[in-house]
């Protein structure tokens, strides 16, 4: 279970999340980045951005 650091609801997880793993909160719709799994810390995931390079 973590905290949404966007709308501070529980988002819970069906199982052992992995670093770098993008989770969406059930209540907002935010899509969350797995930071840490020991302690389990997210944060907003950022946005893709397009590559105007290709």
């Amino acid at each position: 279970m973590v905290i949404c650091p966007e709308c501070e609801s529980s988002v819970a997880l069906a199982e052992p999340p992995k670093v770098n793993e993008i989770i969406e909160c059930g209540d907002c719709s935010s899509e969350l980045e797995v930071l840490t799994v020991d302690p389990l810390q997210v944060a907003l995931a950022p946005d893709v951005e397009e590559d105007w390079g290709e």
